[in-house]
């Protein structure tokens, strides 16, 4: 009877998923009235802005996910080695971006860093590039901490610092060499929320006016009928693809990679 409860509640999460999904890549095939056709996905792939916005929101979450590991794994890895007491503390801060809104971060940014402030961020494209790989980071960290710090749960942090420092091992060398490659697999899952995040952001990259991919999909969704549809489609493929190709790349890291 467990069995059957198992496979029922699969099933129809399965279906909830799939159905929007399969109904949207229905309605992307009928532009061409009274027949199915790929002419929306045509007008979309041919756009040269679907390109440009798509190749800057896939850099800018891979930067993104660099960022969040390093700022993340020595700051989990430092409070559960030597702070455990402020481990309370850190888990409130990390949690902070699901309280506050994106749009008050980022209207914070730009009162921050106009062009009349100490830090004129803002008045050069490189600045708000800056700001708002920070702010992805921002929205990315609640994610990214608490997968690695479930997955430093599973070592034992302290025994493996100490035989590394017997060794003559240092900080960098610890954490880059011991540390990382035990939590390769929390990492990745963390870089897959914040690969996600950041391509269907729209908030910051809005405000901030970057030509992201997340404001292209709701220009195009107010001016279209059928392309935003397809757009959906293709956004969801690549995004899965992408996804795949980390997973891909981190087990073939992994087998290379022992704490040495």
């Amino acid at each position: 009877m467990r069995r059957v409860w198992s496979w029922a509640a699969l099933i129809v999460g399965g279906l909830y998923f799939l159905l929007p999904l399969i109904g949207t890549i229905e309605f992307s095939l009928r532009m061409r009235r009274g027949e199915y056709s790929l002419d929306a996905y045509r007008s979309v792939l041919s756009d040269p802005n679907f390109r440009a916005t798509f190749s800057y929101s896939v850099a800018m979450a891979l930067l993104t996910i660099v960022l969040g590991v390093l700022i993340v794994v020595p700051t989990a890895y430092w409070v559960r080695l030597r702070l455990p007491r402020l481990r309370p503390v850190i888990e409130f801060i990390t949690l902070l971006p699901l309280v506050i809104p994106a749009i008050v971060v980022v209207f914070g940014y730009i009162r921050l860093y106009n062009t009349s402030s100490v830090l004129p961020l803002t008045g050069t494209a490189s600045g708000t590039n800056l700001l708002l790989l920070c702010g992805y980071a921002t929205l990315a960290l609640p994610y990214m901490y608490r997968a690695v710090d479930t997955g430093l749960s599973t070592l034992d942090v302290r025994s493996l610092t100490e035989a590394a420092q017997s060794l003559g091992a240092g900080w960098v060398r610890i954490i880059g060499r011991l540390i990382l490659p035990n939590v390769l697999g929390a990492v990745m899952s963390g870089a897959f929320l914040s690969f996600a995040i950041v391509i269907g952001e729209f908030t910051m990259a809005a405000l901030l006016n970057r030509p992201a991919f997340g404001p292209y999909m709701q220009l195009l969704g107010a001016n279209r009928a059928y392309e935003p549809a397809a757009l959906a489609v293709i956004a969801f493929a690549v995004t899965w693809g992408c996804m795949g190709l980390m997973q891909l790349i981190s087990r073939l890291f992994g087998t290379r990679i022992r704490p040495t």
